[in-house]
This record gives C-alpha cells, structure tokens and sequence, in this order.
C-alpha cells in the first residue's frame, strides 16, 4: 500500500503579507503534508504565530535582515536537517534548507531553496547566482548519494526553456534566461552519466534529476508560476515558470498529480508567484 505525500512549494514575497492577504484560507483548505517557502523575509517566532502549533518549523533566515529566506513546515518532525551549501566563505543564508522526513517506511529528502534572481546590469549579482548554481550542481550528485528519494522545490529563478516563458524572445538578454544560466538546467536534467548537448554549445555530463512540472505538463507553453506586478501580465498570462519541484527519479516516478495554484483573479492573489502543489505516492 502507498503512502501519500503532497509537498507545496511557493515564494510568498513576505509570509507576513502574504497570510494578510489570504494565504492562510489557501492553506487550510489544501491539506499539504511538507510546506515549502522562499522569501519568508520574517522571524521564526512570525511563522510560528502564523502556521499554528500543529506544523513542525525549520527556517533559515538570510543575513541581512528582511531578505529571503526559506523554510520547511510540516506536520510530523524532521529527522535532521542542513541549511550550508557550498564552501565556508560562500553565503547562502536564507536560500537552501534541508530535512529529511521519514514518510510510511521511507526517509524524504526536501530541500526548499530560493536561488538569486540575477541582474544582467550588475556583474557582481550575476557572479553571487552562478556561484550559488554551481554549488548546486556540486550538490545535487551528494543528495543522490544521501537518498534515493529527494526533491528540490523552490524558487529557481530560471525559466529553463523556451515553453518556460511566454515572451521568451524579448528576453534572450534577461537574467532568468539568459544561455549560460539555462545550461545548467540542461545538466540537472540530462540523463544521468550521459553526455548531454547544452544550449550554450558545450558538452556537460547529465544528473539524471527530474523536473516534475515539465514532465508532468508535457510540451506546452507553462504553465507559468509567476507573473510580473506591473501593467496586465497576469491577466494576459504573459508569465515565467520560475518554480519547479525537482525530483530524484525514483521519486518523480511516484509522482499521480502535479498542480501550479494560479489565482483566480489578479485581485485575489496574495503573492507574484503560485503555489506548486505535487502529490507523491511513495
């Protein structure tokens, strides 16, 4: 028999604001089992008068003060969890927390990160991205080692292809998606040990991870889980698929549902981004 587990995933642009807009009617009703946030950009002690006292609470706040963020909620405890990622003088406070979690007769590892959004017209923001991607893909083979059941969820701030957002053209010198950013979602998601054709033209070894929301939608435009404040791109959905959930293959094989939570009406929403609900059955 399996064990369910459904896993959210959403970049709440302040947890604060966000429950005061309505995050918490979206979160009764959903029945989440593992709550992922990035940009928390609030104290422990906020979260905990926010969720109530049946979620189990793991957050890592970001060095400056109220600047992402992520956190891990849940409704049975973590066996043991790690926030460092890459070497002691790189700094990713705030931006990679994992736990593992014991499901049925499994241990889940999940890990909520918020990766930097980059800006083409600041050297120095660009450099602290790639040095946090590369972290990650030094990372990523150490998880498939830990377990074989591990997912990466969050706000990745790359739109890895053309499908991932709707003017891709007008965006080829973007951070987000620019060539060098998207080449290293060619390698998370190559076949595993496998020589994969990256879309910077270079030759990289694939990591045989899983996106969830790709697979899952199939060859379509999106769906899309963030939208720009300005002017009507939520209306005309002119949006980026900024949030994935990135699974490990045998978990992302037990994957029956994937669902991106895009609200009804721009008015009712109360973050730029949606939530990304899957459903494992482990």
């Amino acid at each position: 028999m399996s064990t369910p587990l459904r896993i959210a995933s959403v970049n709440v642009n302040g947890v604060r604001a966000a429950f005061r807009k309505g995050m918490g009617d979206w979160l009764q009703a959903r029945d989440v089992d593992i709550l992922a946030l990035q940009e928390v950009r609030a104290a422990t002690s906020d979260l905990e008068e926010l969720l109530g006292p049946e979620w189990n609470i793991l957050h890592d706040a970001a060095t400056a003060k109220g600047r992402a963020g992520v956190a891990l909620a849940s409704r049975g405890s973590a066996e043991i969890h790690r926030v460092d990622l890459g070497d002691e003088k790189f700094d990713s406070a705030g931006r990679w927390l994992e736990a593992d979690y014991r499901v049925g007769d499994s241990i889940v590892t999940v890990v909520s990160t918020y990766v930097h959004s980059g800006n083409v017209e600041d050297p120095k923001k660009m450099i602290e991205k790639y040095k946090f991607l590369d972290a990650m893909t030094k990372r990523l083979p150490e998880l498939s080692a830990h377990t074989p059941l591990a997912v990466i969820v969050g706000d990745l701030n790359v739109a890895h292809r053309e499908l991932d957002l709707k003017n891709w053209r007008g965006n080829r010198k973007s951070a987000g998606f620019l060539v060098k950013e998207r080449a290293y979602f060619d390698k998370f998601f190559g076949p595993a040990g496998k020589n994969v054709a990256c879309v910077d033209g270079k030759t990289r070894r694939g990591l045989g991870w899983v996106d969830v929301g790709r697979t899952w939608a199939g060859e379509v435009d999106g769906p899309y889980t963030w939208w720009s404040q300005r002017g009507q791109a939520f209306d005309t959905d002119t949006g980026w698929r900024l949030d994935y959930q990135v699974a490990s293959p045998e978990l992302a094989a037990s994957v029956t549902d994937y669902v991106v939570d895009r609200a009804s009406a721009w008015d009712t929403r109360w973050s730029d981004h949606s939530p990304v609900v899957v459903d494992y059955a482990l």
